[in-house]
């Protein structure tokens, strides 16, 4: 019996070994010391689509976007007989003051003609350094705005003093009209009109319900005026059917039968 167990020691112990051994060779196969011979790449996720952005702009009249003036501070843009002073910082002899013809052009120093008419005063500067780098070596060139059509404002229709108004600051469209005289009493002003001139080509009208505003008492959703800005009051129906009758029609009489 004694040489069996002998054997079988010796075969228990021959086992042990080998799995002793193949547990530490695999710790030591590669950098992560057995728990993966490379590494995983992480799985990358589907990027998220989005729809294009889109904004929603106030609602003046409680039906439809206002979707006037798209910029709250705009830059201002160069109109006909804009008076300009071009200043260039390395070569002087190159300043000169120039002034946009009623086509819209300016006519530069030994660089022909150039439309003005439309940019702003940065768009403007890239233009002409664009112009003169043709025969000037890096131009530097700053445009100052000295002379200009004063920014307006016009209303008409049924206000008191229809006219056109300069523009000093931030005003907003029933500011614009108390300027004028606010309201008569034959005004439409649950119906005020506001046009505004997007391009050369393009013109936006927008009704107003400046009475639903002024009874709510929320001028929040009361649109600022932008320079060039058209409002117009129209006629109340009444007002318009009024216009049409005899006046002897309108009159009341009494007699002592009456009563």
């Amino acid at each position: 019996m004694k040489p069996y167990f002998l054997c079988l020691l010796i075969a228990l112990a021959a086992a042990f070994n080998r799995s002793v051994f193949e547990v530490a060779h695999a710790q030591e196969a590669g950098p992560n010391r057995g728990v993966q011979a490379e590494p995983v790449a992480p799985v990358s996720k589907a990027p998220e689509k989005f729809g294009p952005a889109t904004s929603q702009p106030a609602r003046a009249d409680g039906t439809g976007n206002l979707a006037l003036g798209r910029e709250r501070r705009p830059l201002y843009r160069l109109t006909k007989s804009d008076v300009l002073e071009l200043s260039f910082l390395f070569t002087p002899e190159f300043n000169q003051t120039v002034t946009i013809q009623p086509d819209g052009f300016i006519t530069l120093r030994d660089a022909g003609h150039l439309m003005a008419e439309g940019q702003t005063v940065p768009e403007l500067e890239q233009a002409i350094i664009e112009i003169y780098s043709k025969t000037l070596h890096d131009p530097r060139v700053t445009v100052a705005v000295k002379d200009f059509e004063h920014p307006y404002f016009v209303v008409s229709g049924e206000v008191a003093r229809p006219g056109k108004y300069e523009l000093h600051g931030s005003k907003t469209m029933t500011e614009g009209l108390a300027i004028a005289g606010g309201f008569t009493q034959q005004s439409r002003h649950s119906q005020v009109v506001l046009f505004r001139r997007i391009s050369a080509e393009l013109m936006e009208a927008h009704v107003v319900d400046v009475k639903k505003m002024l009874k709510r008492r929320n001028l929040q959703e009361d649109p600022y005026l932008q320079p060039g800005d058209f409002v117009y009051v129209p006629h109340s129906v009444i007002s318009t059917i009024m216009r049409f009758m005899p006046a002897t029609n309108m009159g009341m009489y009494t007699t002592s039968t009456n009563f």
